[in-house]
């Protein structure tokens, strides 16, 4: 038989050691707790800072579309009058060569020094530029130009007048091999400059 001191004894092991495996029990909670509690904070600052960043971001993109709204329509600002409607002005009483873009002034005054009637092909060069299809029929458009402003005359190879030249509508091919001569009434002798472009090989 157990005497009562043993017994009391044995309880009081049994209770201490209970109280040792709850405090164990205890610090490994608090620090279960504690890593919680980090991770809680964590989380809160993170949407936190989400929520701070979206906001910045939503604001940034509505500042350019109110930015548009508020900003005045821009006006049309009309073309002075004149300027870039037609290049080539009809000839006149009283115009002459100088009033003519550079391109098409050394045009004209390159017909008007050559003995007779000249063909685009023999101007090309003339004018500084590679004898290329694509060069001779440029140059042939603005001589077709300078004909309907009254500038030039044009006339068929046989000496007939070129539809253009009397007015009746046309249209330029590579095969229109047209002679272009400067119009009487236009003055070119007495205002031609005095230096003109020249060929690569120095022919004018």
């Amino acid at each position: 038989m157990v005497s009562l001191p043993e017994e009391l004894q044995a309880r009081e092991a049994a209770a201490r050691q209970r109280v040792e495996e709850l405090q164990a029990e205890a610090a490994e909670l608090a620090l279960r707790l504690e890593k919680a509690r980090a991770d809680l904070s964590r989380l809160e600052i993170t949407r936190e800072t989400v929520a701070q960043v979206l906001a910045e971001l939503s604001a940034a993109e509505q500042a350019p579309e109110a930015e548009a709204r508020d900003a005045p329509e821009p006006r049309e600002v009309p073309a002075p009058h004149g300027i870039g409607v037609m290049a080539v002005a009809p000839w006149r009483e009283g115009l002459v060569v100088q009033v003519l873009p550079d391109v098409d002034r050394d045009i004209v005054e390159i017909v008007a020094d050559a003995p007779g009637p000249l063909q685009a092909k023999q101007i090309v060069p003339r004018i500084g530029l590679e004898a290329t299809t694509a060069k001779i029929e440029g140059t042939r458009g603005k001589l077709k130009r300078l004909v309907e402003r009254g500038w030039l005359d044009e006339e068929a190879p046989d000496g007939s007048p070129s539809p253009a030249t009397t007015g009746t509508p046309t249209t330029s091919t590579p095969g229109d091999q047209g002679l272009f001569s400067v119009d009487s009434k236009v003055p070119t002798k007495a205002n031609r400059k005095k230096s003109r472009r020249r060929a690569p090989d120095g022919t004018l």
